[in-house]
């Protein structure tokens, strides 16, 4: 890794911004792929720190394993993932025996991670380093200016010296800070998804597969025959969810993510205070967090989450990760983004290396993921916060969720490798049939859930259900539960759904957009 200021040269091929997993993996795929790249990677920090985006699913985890490499490394650092479960409760709900239970009933069929994201960043970050990849940090990007089919011209700051360096690409991973977006006027903050964020790292949570837990509930205990406290568990409200993250060494991540519509935070006083103070009206979670303390060093806030560039390439520049878009982290899908943004970004790249024209390449990668990310959100999140506190909504929303994740999104890369991850999620031509179908759902529950809320019908089968899934393969039989899935939309439509065919469905007012950190 560079330290000398005299060893950063004046030209490279490319420059990456950031060097967390979204640059690193960019540029070891580049230099994989061209062998001899000038490729500079400046990271702003000396060590890199925790993060959110701390659970993997299938498509992150093929990615970080059959592409990068890393299923060793991972199984060897990090925890193994026992898939994603949902805790709803309701006024009757006095403990987390009572509180109704969404998930899987036996191990996961297909591998991912918990990862505590500063020691594998840098893992990724220090095998690009291996892969060819110079790296320099502590180092500030001060300004870029884009030339189009040009040298792109990067200044940064690295120890007190100032550098002005050039290359035919420059990678943007700078994250949430979004330099590309931000400085060109790309940047949109989406006022149709007003959700904010609290989270920190806690000590000291109580085992959910532990033996106190086990004695107190055992009927509860011993339903499950998987394993409850390695799965990325999920505690829901009316409007919010909670993430429930364990990390190697005994760290758990904590976090409330919530509508800014439906749910009013609380004000005043340390913002992990206030965390616990709202998840401890929840049984599931005052069980779990009762002798718990959290990390004062790792306490973290950000409202308005959601933000999109209207740009994701140009002949010379490209964005990846958080830097092109972030979403929601609701089934965490920031990681299989990475995978897509960063496999398409590096292989735009060696085609223009590769002597390819790129005015219709470059086209195509804007249409893709700007059609992705508009498609992705409509399906899976647009209004989801106001039936995710609903089980019975929620279960049905789930397993649907899962079965087309599975059918159009897991079984290309494990059938045709890395080349299927060149083709974002919903990305045209075949993407409108499986968002159109998600979107059409997604929006049904949502305007059922607005009825039941109007009508003072929430959370009436959030209390003693359970969801309990037997696990899903990459076998077509699997993913065919979708038609009997279909059956029981129409029963829910036939039931319950009618009341609102005909009647104008209300609207929230948008929330004041607040940029401030309380």
């Amino acid at each position: 890794m560079t330290s000398d200021p005299q060893a950063i040269a004046a030209e490279y091929d490319v420059i990456v911004l950031g060097g967390a997993l979204s640059g690193a993996a960019t540029a070891t795929l580049l230099m994989r792929r061209n062998p001899g790249l000038r490729l500079l990677i400046v990271e702003r920090t000396g060590k890199l720190t925790r993060r959110v985006g701390e659970a993997t699913v299938e498509v992150s985890a093929f990615f970080m394993g059959r592409v990068l490499g890393l299923t060793r490394y991972l199984n060897e650092n990090h925890i193994a993932k026992q898939g994603l479960r949902f805790w709803f409760k309701n006024e009757k709900v006095e403990s987390i025996a009572d509180a109704s239970e969404l998930g899987a009933k036996y191990q996961v069929r297909l591998p991912s991670y918990q990862l505590d994201r500063s020691t594998f960043d840098e893992e990724v970050l220090r095998r690009a380093g291996l892969a060819g990849a110079q790296i320099l940090r502590p180092a500030v990007i001060k300004n870029v200016e884009l030339v189009a089919g040009g040298q792109q011209v990067v200044e940064l700051k690295h120890g007190d010296t100032v550098h002005t360096v050039k290359a035919r690409w420059v990678v943007d991973a700078s994250g949430v800070a979004a330099l590309l977006a931000r400085k060109n006027g790309w940047w949109v903050r989406n006022t149709e998804h007003p959700t904010a964020a609290a989270w920190s790292r806690w000590r000291g949570l109580k085992d959910w597969d532990g033996l106190e837990l086990s004695q107190k509930y055992p009927e509860w205990a011993s339903v499950i025959n998987g394993i409850r406290g390695t799965a990325t568990n999920h505690i829901i409200g009316d409007g919010w969810w909670s993430w429930w993250i364990p990390l190697k060494g005994g760290d758990t991540s904590v976090g409330v993510v919530f509508d800014q519509r439906i749910v009013d935070w609380p004000e005043g006083g340390k913002v992990a205070d206030r965390l616990k103070d709202f998840l401890m009206k929840h049984p599931v979670a005052a069980e779990l967090l009762a002798d718990a303390t959290y990390d004062e060093e790792d306490v973290h806030w950000r409202r308005n989450l959601a933000y999109y560039s209207t740009t994701f390439s140009g002949d010379g520049f490209v964005l990846v990760g958080d830097a092109a878009a972030f979403m929601d982290p609701f089934y965490s899908p920031g990681m299989d983004w990475i995978s897509f943004s960063t496999s398409s970004a590096a292989n735009l790249i060696s085609q223009q290396l590769e002597g390819q024209s790129m005015p219709a390449l470059i086209a195509k990668h804007n249409r893709d993921f700007a059609v992705c990310h508009r498609r992705w959100f409509e399906s899976v999140y647009k209004d989801k916060y106001h039936y995710m506190g609903e089980f019975d909504l929620m279960s049905l929303a789930f397993r649907l969720d899962l079965s087309l994740y599975y059918w159009g999104v897991v079984q290309p890369p494990f059938a045709e490798g890395a080349v299927a991850l060149l083709s974002p999620p919903f990305s045209p031509p075949s993407g409108r049939v499986f968002s159109g179908l998600m979107s059409c759902y997604n929006r049904r529950f949502a305007t059922i859930a607005k009825r039941r809320r109007k009508h003072g019908l929430l959370g009436r089968t959030n209390k003693g259900m359970r969801c309990l899934i037997p696990g899903f393969t990459l076998e077509r039989k699997d993913m065919l539960r979708l038609f009997g899935m279909l059956g029981e939309w129409l029963k829910l439509e036939l039931t319950e759904g009618f009341y609102t065919w005909f009647s104008p469905e209300e609207e929230e007012p948008a929330p004041e957009v607040v940029r401030s950190v309380p």
